[in-house]
């Protein structure tokens, strides 16, 4: 499916296994994008059930994602699953949060360095002990997730700031346009990094920025 639609994907289609989101920013660009992606099937012989399509949404649930033209948020379905998640008892029940938890990264400004108590558990070796630190990194990671932002819809054609920020806790940056946050991306230091002076942590979060 990705192959066929390599041409438009990323223009205004996005495609996951078998579903196919058509985008675009005015209705006369949907109409023409529709024909474009129907005619595409037609010629591939390939169909989609009427039954499953969905036409003309201005709000549309995809990857656990909510999609508008105001732009991008958690499914609320989501977030009710994390008001009802318990504090892990295991390494994989602990995995199995920062799995959910990691998914949404991009909306939780800080992430890696508010996960580090609970990602330090999940290390070979590390007996598991759930510490005071660890239900406030629990709890707050639930808290950022139930409550995080609308995110931008980033436009190609206009022009993007990025902050960032090293300390050693980790490295951090925002992208930015229009003065909103377009995305979060955070990360802990690797053990050679944890040795750094201050410049060279700066200069590794500019490095970090751009992956």
């Amino acid at each position: 499916m990705n192959r066929i639609f390599r041409p438009y994907l990323d223009h205004f289609v996005v495609v996951f296994i078998d579903d196919i989101l058509i985008y675009s920013r005015t209705h006369e660009e949907h109409e023409e994008h529709l024909q474009t992606v129907l005619q595409i099937l037609k010629d591939k012989q390939l169909y989609a059930k009427l039954s499953k399509c969905e036409f003309w949404l201005e709000e549309v649930k995809f990857l656990g994602h909510v999609i508008s033209k105001d732009g991008v948020s958690v499914d609320p379905s989501k977030v009710e699953a994390v008001l009802l998640w318990e504090p892990p008892k295991t390494v994989t029940e602990i995995r199995s949060f920062l799995g959910l938890a990691g998914y949404y990264r991009r909306f939780i400004e800080g992430f890696s360095k508010i996960a580090m108590p609970l990602t330090q558990l999940t290390k070979k070796g590390q007996p598991f002990e759930w510490t005071e630190k660890c239900e406030n990194s629990f709890q707050e990671l639930r808290k950022r997730l139930t409550t995080t932002p609308v995110l931008a819809l980033p436009n190609p054609n206009g022009q993007f700031v990025i902050f960032c920020d090293a300390s050693k806790m980790g490295l951090g940056c925002v992208l930015m346009q229009d003065r909103r946050v377009v995305a979060y991306a955070s990360r802990q230091l690797r053990a050679h990094e944890k040795n750094y002076p201050t410049h060279d942590l700066e200069l590794a979060a500019r490095m970090f920025e751009f992956l």
